[in-house]
């Protein structure tokens, strides 16, 4: 499944963000660094599937 997170991240990084967290801040903070800028939103999405976090 982490590997799915991962490809998720790279195209769409709040779809990652939710698989890996659900509706919490982490998943709205995303859409906000995605909407800033594809890397930033990237970066903390990748952080978030490598970190193991759970929501």
């Amino acid at each position: 499944m982490q590997i799915v997170k991962v490809i998720c991240a790279i195209l769409l990084p709040p779809v990652a963000a939710f698989l890996q967290v659900g509706f919490s801040l982490h998943f709205f903070l995303n859409i906000v660094l995605t909407l800033i800028g594809f890397l930033p939103g990237l970066i903390h999405a990748l952080w978030l599937v490598f970190t193991e976090q759970s929501g």
